[in-house]
């Protein structure tokens, strides 16, 4: 009984059916109530008009019997209405409160008290009222069965007639002559009244069992049963079974309440499943992530860890941190879990210890806190990352760069480290003092361009910033004297900026050898060249010689010589001796040992002055020099005197192999010939000069530039001609090659780039 009592206490059907059954009860009660209050007003009303009508009936009956003193009309006329259904009394009292008429014998000349019930009415005022409405006329009151009555009493007034009639007369202004009551029962309209009543609250009962009856239907079907389905939904839906369909047939507020439960668990379940497969990603990514992932409480026990930690520290269960990671006792002297639970904030620390193998083990903490909804912080989250590999590599780090640093210190050729933009000396090594003379407190942070002579400095800044390479570049080293480097540049990194790295290689002492190897060979070319600058010296000395003998004669034969003669003689012996001295001095100057100074030179003009000194030889050889020069050839960038000592050697080699291949009896009736050609092309000057003598077998094509290296028979070549002339081409940033002609001989191509101020 308890039970169904509970149960029906927590039924919203039982909670909706009593309430709505009390609100409706409440509401048919209060209707009766007043509905039966109105019924027995209007009945009263009722018959308290109808009581009225009859007094006015039975006055009007009695008036003539009264005007006419008729007593006998007057009591059958009383006593028949007193007969009448439900009339109790009929009475006529005069104004001195006796009854003088009645229905009842017994009570005819019965004086009543004057302030009694019936006469009250009207004399409970002095003077009497002489006027009253009904209501106040009409009283109701009880029988001696207990029946109820209602009385009327009706004043009768005085009327012309009869203060003039003989029989009653009375004073002219006497207004009432006395009363009329009559008093009917109610015990009809008692019982009506009850009746009524009765039906009503058997109506008003049969309208709650029925109302309440339909509601309770209405309820059970269209509501208790779909909250019912719902209720076993979404108990469904709170199991997990979220695609389950509430089947109400209903298109009111419950119909869309349970088609939005059944939507709400498809949301829900499409949102499980990311939810699932979230959680199991997150799982996953806590287990496989390569870092190492503990949670732990206040006390440093660790409540979760992932795999990585596993298999790196193989904890024990419930063990502490501590212990896991380092072997400990206790915890951390420094511990971020600890200052992350006092503050609340993530803390970073580098730990080192040992894993599972014994082996040392470095790793970065980062802990973070982990919070209820209340904002309390009831664990801590530890994510470590081995950095072991990082902290192997920082100490071969540290020893790479210190056998870096000693390397870069110990090299013997300076290095210096400059500023990409400012050129400014960041870094060298020691070698820069055994080279330059300066210490590297000196000459760090002075600009590398210190180093070169002050005309030549705005060349070398903007070539140091696009070349990898510069050859014999002049240096001036503390003291003030000059030295010949290579530089090597390369784009590097330094910390925090672009760098240039430029090495440095002292030349110097090669450059001597090597002007005096160039300076040899000069010689060698001038013994050479002996045979045809006796030659060339012949030929002015003999014209000279016979103007002189010419002079003589004249002379001893004291003949006279003609003005014009003499003139022309003088003038031709002076041009002989012009001619003379300029070979000598061409001769002077091509054998003085002169320093390295690359100019702007014109190539068609070297060319013509190396074979002003050897045109009057390759002529008396019988050679033809055929020039094919293109004229107005941009300028490059060289030495004049070397260069000339490269076409000398390029031509007496030429020369040296026509007179091999003449040599042969079947080229004896052929034509020696040499050309020299120079054009213009791809931003380079061209210059070939080509041979139709023995040529270079193709087997010694690849090492003819090699130092003492020759195809000359022993005692006619030094093997240096064609590896200085390389060197010497190199040195004017040039190329030069040697291919084999189509129809015989040799031709060496010359390129040189066309110069940079061009």
């Amino acid at each position: 009984m308890l039970n169904l009592i509970k149960k029906m206490r927590h039924s919203f059907v039982f909670k909706v059916i009593l309430s709505v059954g009390t609100t409706l009860l409440l509401c048919l009660a209060v209707w009766g109530f007043f509905n039966i209050k109105d019924q027995k007003e209007k009945v009263m009303r009722s018959v308290s008009q109808g009581a009225d009508r009859l007094t006015n009936t039975i006055r009007l009956g009695t008036h003539y019997a009264m005007m006419n003193n008729l007593r006998e009309d007057i009591n059958r006329i009383i006593k028949k209405i007193g007969k009448e259904k439900d009339v109790e009394h009929v009475r006529i009292y005069n104004k001195g409160g006796q009854i003088k008429f009645s229905n009842q014998n017994a009570e005819i000349g019965r004086i009543t008290n004057i302030k009694a019930e019936a006469c009250d009415i009207c004399h409970k005022t002095d003077p009497p009222q002489i006027h009253l409405d009904l209501m106040e006329r009409t009283r109701i009151f009880n029988s001696t069965d207990g029946s109820r009555l209602l009385g009327i009493i009706a004043p009768i007034y005085s009327e012309p007639g009869c203060s003039s009639n003989s029989c009653h007369a009375h004073l002219p202004g006497q207004k009432v002559l006395g009363a009329m009551d009559v008093v009917v029962s109610l015990k009809e309209t008692d019982q009506e009244t009850w009746t009524y009543g009765r039906w009503l609250a058997l109506n008003i009962a049969f309208i709650f069992l029925m109302t309440s009856a339909v509601i309770l239907l209405i309820v059970l079907r269209f509501v208790r049963r779909p909250i019912k389905q719902m209720v076993n939904g979404t108990r469904l839906i709170a199991n997990g079974e979220y695609l389950t369909n509430i089947e109400v047939d209903q298109n009111d507020e419950l119909g869309q309440l349970s088609t939005a439960i059944y939507k709400m668990g498809k949301t829900i379940e499409v949102k499980r499943k990311k939810l699932s497969k979230q959680m199991e990603e997150y799982q996953n990514l806590f287990d496989i992530v390569p870092c190492i992932i503990t949670v732990q409480d206040r006390d440093y026990k660790l409540m979760r860890y992932n795999r990585e930690f596993a298999d790196k520290f193989n904890p024990n269960p419930g063990d502490y941190c501590y212990h896991a990671y380092k072997g400990r006792k206790e915890k951390c002297e420094i511990c971020p879990v600890e200052k992350t639970f006092e503050d609340g904030l993530s803390h970073f620390s580098e730990e080192a210890g040992v894993n599972k193998d014994g082996e040392p083990t470095h790793w970065i903490v980062s802990t973070s806190p982990i919070k209820n909804d209340e904002g309390e912080i009831v664990a801590a989250m530890e994510m470590s990352v081995d950095v072991t590999p990082r902290k192997l590599l920082e100490e071969k780090l540290d020893e790479s760069e210190k056998k870096y640093f000693a390397i870069f210190d110990n090299i013997p050729n300076p290095v210096f480290v400059l500023d990409v933009n400012t050129l400014e000396i960041l870094d060298c090594n020691e070698s820069v003092q055994a080279i330059y003379g300066y210490t590297k407190d000196e000459i760090i942070k002075r600009s590398f361009l210190e180093l070169f002579a002050d005309k030549e400095k705005g060349r070398y800044a903007s070539i140091l910033r696009t070349s990898a390479v510069m050859n014999q570049a002049k240096h001036i080293n503390k003291t003030g004297e000059h030295l010949f480097v290579n530089i090597r540049i390369s784009p590097s990194e330094y910390p925090g900026r672009k760098v240039l790295l430029v090495t440095t290689s002292d030349i110097t002492q090669r450059l001597e050898t090597e002007q005096q190897l160039i300076q040899a060979s000069k010689m060698a070319t001038l013994g050479e060249m002996a045979t045809g600058v006796a030659h060339e010296l012949n030929q002015p000395l003999t014209v000279i010689k016979t103007a002189g003998s010419y002079l003589m004669k004249k002379v001893e034969k004291n003949e006279t010589i003609d003005d014009d003669i003499l003139f022309t003689m003088a003038q031709e012996i002076d041009s002989q001796v012009d001619r003379a001295v300029k070979i000598i001095n061409h001769m002077r100057e091509f054998g003085h040992k002169s320093d390295i100074a690359l100019k702007q030179i014109q190539v068609n003009e070297v060319l013509q002055r190396a074979f002003e000194i050897l045109g009057q030889q390759l002529k008396t050889r019988g050679i033809e020099v055929v020039w094919n020069l293109e004229p107005d050839l941009p300028m490059i960038l060289a030495d004049s005197g070397r260069l000339e000592q490269v076409i000398i050697n390029l031509l007496l080699n030429a020369r040296d192999a026509l007179d091999e291949k003449w040599q042969s009896p079947e080229y004896s009736k052929g034509k020696k010939k040499i050309e020299l050609n120079t054009r213009s092309e791809n931003k380079s000057v061209v210059v070939t000069i080509s041979d139709n003598g023995s040529g270079i077998p193709a087997t010694y094509l690849d090492r003819i530039f090699e130092p003492f290296f020759t195809t000359k028979e022993v005692g006619h070549g030094t093997g240096l001609g064609l590896s200085i002339s390389y060197g010497i081409i190199q040195e004017c940033e040039g190329s030069i090659q040697a291919v084999p002609n189509v129809n015989g001989g040799t031709s060496f191509i010359i390129k040189f780039p066309i110069s940079k101020e061009q």
